[in-house]
């Protein structure tokens, strides 16, 4: 797009169309340079030459990087916390929506959301915007398993603690996830089956 077609549109008005297209081409562009490893050449520059965006363009849209990196951890949301909200949600008891659950983690993470994941924690040590953002993330995505384990204390008359127990199968996935990210071979489905079955029975 050349840059003389980058006109700001007027301010009240909302996002048109073309203004959804050009935010949206913008975080394309940032996906691609954060999942790339090339964290010295993000720079909202960089961006919008990616992009084919003018750079005042991507300063119209997006203020800083952060804002540019803010936007990418919402824009990986529907790829892995809203698939397990999803799962948690459906009808079916607890042992139905447990494995729904192990089926979902079991799949093989692809390479970009990895990437994009380190990528996102690196920021996070160094931007507290990106900490705080990512923080509240990473908490929805917990309380996704707080709430499968609520529907087995619902099942059992509230004689569990489906705080720990989710938290406890959280941590768990958190530490497959890592194990897997170095290519050690372990297949999580059935780890993750018998930690959920055995702290349900245990429960």
């Amino acid at each position: 797009m050349a840059a003389a077609k980058d006109v700001p549109e007027p301010a009240g008005r909302g996002r048109s169309a073309k203004g959804e297209q050009t935010r949206a081409r913008l975080i394309a562009a940032a996906r691609t340079l954060l999942a790339g490893g090339m964290g010295e050449r993000f720079t909202t520059r960089n961006v919008a030459s990616l992009s084919g965006v003018s750079h005042g363009m991507c300063h119209y849209h997006f203020q800083d990087r952060t804002d540019l990196v803010l936007a990418v951890v919402t824009d990986i949301r529907p790829e892995w916390i809203l698939p397990l909200e999803e799962a948690v949600a459906a009808p079916g008891p607890f042992a139905e929506r447990a494995d729904r659950v192990v089926a979902l983690l079991s799949r093989p993470e692809g390479a970009e959301l990895s990437h994009l994941h380190s990528a996102l924690h690196w920021h996070a040590l160094h931007d507290p915007r990106v900490r705080e953002a990512l923080e509240k993330e990473y908490r929805r995505w917990r309380d996704c398993f707080i709430a499968l384990f609520q529907v087995l204390a619902d099942e059992r008359g509230g004689r569990v603690d489906p705080r720990l127990l989710g938290e406890a199968v959280a941590a768990a996935v958190d530490g497959l996830a890592a194990v897997e990210s170095l290519g050690a071979g372990v297949d999580p489905g059935p780890v993750l089956r018998t930690l959920i079955r055995t702290l349900a029975a245990g429960a």
